[in-house]
């Protein structure tokens, strides 16, 4: 039933939710087998964001999240922080909305420095397409202005043996004002396992 005043039905972000589902289930799915041996895949990273963003910049829900990450530099034979510098990975994954959150895919590169053996910082930039409200007023979550988005973000890791770890991390995207309309942005933070292969 559509409410009074309406005359359209809100069109289902379920389409956007699917598609990144099926991307990221295709990768693990058909690709892990055949190329977690031979050095394609680097890591998996798998968990769960919520927004940590005040007033109309909240978004409700938790949103499930996993990401793939490649090294074509050789990040492991680097042999000073300069050296990691110019040896990032690359990483693409998505995060999908559970109501009425914007579900979203991203891709970039992304920078890991030990701290010790056991603990790692983490950074990354890159861009994301997402299916959040751009402009509509009367609608809760931010108001993101255009459909692709600027993104970064910050992790904490722990590795708990040579191939599962544990990783806090804090995103956020936005436009920085380099198209029309409101620049709301996501600002979420999450729990993610990692597992490297």
């Amino acid at each position: 039933m559509i409410p009074a005043g309406n005359t359209q039905p809100k069109p289902s972000r379920r389409p956007l939710a699917l598609a990144c589902f099926l991307l990221v289930s295709g990768q693990l799915g058909f690709a892990l087998p055949a190329s977690a041996g031979d050095g394609t895949f680097d890591e998996l990273r798998f968990g769960a964001t919520a927004s940590i963003a005040d007033g109309n910049l909240h978004e409700d829900g938790a949103f499930p999240s996993a990401t793939l990450f490649f090294d074509p530099f050789d990040r492991g034979a680097a042999t000073d922080w300069r050296d990691a510098l110019a040896r990032p990975r690359v990483h693409v994954g998505g995060e999908i909305g559970i109501g009425n959150g914007a579900n979203l895919a991203f891709a970039g590169l992304n920078w890991t420095f030990d701290v010790s053996p056991k603990l790692f910082l983490e950074a990354g930039f890159g861009g994301l397409v997402h299916d959040g409200n751009l402009d509509g007023s009367g609608e809760d979550g931010p108001r993101l202005g255009c459909r692709l988005l600027f993104h970064e973000y910050a992790a904490v890791g722990y590795r708990l043996d040579a191939k599962w770890s544990l990783i806090g991390q804090v995103e956020h995207a936005s436009h920085a004002k380099l198209c029309d309309g409101p620049n709301g942005g996501f600002t979420r933070a999450g729990l993610m396992v990692g597992y490297q292969f």
